[in-house]
């Protein structure tokens, strides 16, 4: 079972890099509220690793279920991937999910102080688990998957925002983390349609968005959503580091062209990877303000 595991995360969800992805993702949006908020002094301690744990497993969870729920499917288009090949049996990744999410459930209800917004986010996982409870509709639409499937990115984002606010006292709800809430979701929502966007060659039995309404069209939403998810980031940074908005704008305007390219000419290269490039720098400058800010003695 174990060797079988190795396979499945070496794949589908290496375990180190998820990890820090957690990590990243907890603390940048704990540290840009704070930080905008004009909170001075931290008290990081174990609750912070259990928010980042949970951020891990959370999205676990959400791997493990999506291959499950494509299990037909991916014996048909993706028979290569470990559960559809049988190099992965169910059983293994169906234990180790219940093994991850009850130490979630455990950590959660010794340490934290949002186990409401824990337990939602937790309901919105099951729900989208179980396909709404319609599965004959959400299924064969693309867009209907979308719009039911990709807000969870918000919840993870609410579930860190609670703790924080309630942690440090502050202002629920204002400007800034209304963008701290969407800051995040932009980027998860750029990938999620990009991945399914393809050059006409390259289209196959899958459904993807430019099948269903050209590859110009799809890459142009997809654009417009950069160019708003980038104004959220430089919203957030304006009073952490003004320098870093040039940088900003310099990689927004990088990506840009290379959603033209791909319009002019969709055979050049593969879009959803130089979307991920493009998300892997927006987050590194996010956290890069962060650092500067907190070196520059500013608190």
């Amino acid at each position: 079972m174990l060797k079988r595991l190795a396979v499945y995360f070496k794949e589908r969800y290496p375990i180190v890099p998820r990890f820090l992805l957690g990590c990243i993702v907890f603390l940048e949006i704990h540290f840009i509220i704070l930080l905008n908020y004009g909170v001075t002094e931290f008290r990081i301690g174990i609750q912070e690793f259990v928010g980042a744990y949970t951020v891990f497993a959370f999205l676990l969870w959400l791997r493990i279920a999506d291959d499950l729920k494509d299990y037909e499917t991916d014996q048909r288009l993706f028979p290569d991937r470990p559960l559809p090949s049988g190099r992965v049996l169910k059983k293994d990744v169906i234990v180790v999910c219940a093994l991850a999410e009850a130490l979630a459930v455990l950590l959660n209800l010794l340490f934290m102080n949002n186990l409401l917004f824990f337990g939602i986010l937790y309901g919105y996982g099951y729900l989208m688990s179980k396909w709404f409870f319609h599965k004959k509709q959400i299924q064969p639409s693309l867009p209907l998957a979308l719009v039911t499937h990709n807000p969870v990115q918000m919840f993870v984002n609410l579930y860190v925002i609670s703790f924080t606010v309630i942690k440090y006292d502050l202002k629920p709800v204002s400007l800034i983390t209304i963008m701290t809430l969407w800051t995040l979701y932009f980027p998860a929502l750029i990938w999620e349609v990009s991945r399914k966007i393809r050059a006409p060659r390259d289209e196959t039995d899958y459904t993807t968005y430019s099948k269903l309404f050209g590859y110009k069209k799809s890459t142009m939403f997809v654009m417009i959503l950069t160019l708003v998810d980038i104004v959220t980031n430089m919203i957030l940074v304006y009073n952490l580091n003004k320098i870093t908005i040039l940088l900003f704008v310099l990689l927004v305007s990088w990506m840009v062209w290379k959603f033209l390219s791909f319009m002019k000419d969709p055979e050049r290269f593969v879009l959803v990877e130089k979307v991920e490039l493009y998300t892997y720098l927006q987050e590194s400058l996010m956290l890069v303000t962060i650092v500067l800010f907190l070196l520059a003695g500013k608190i």
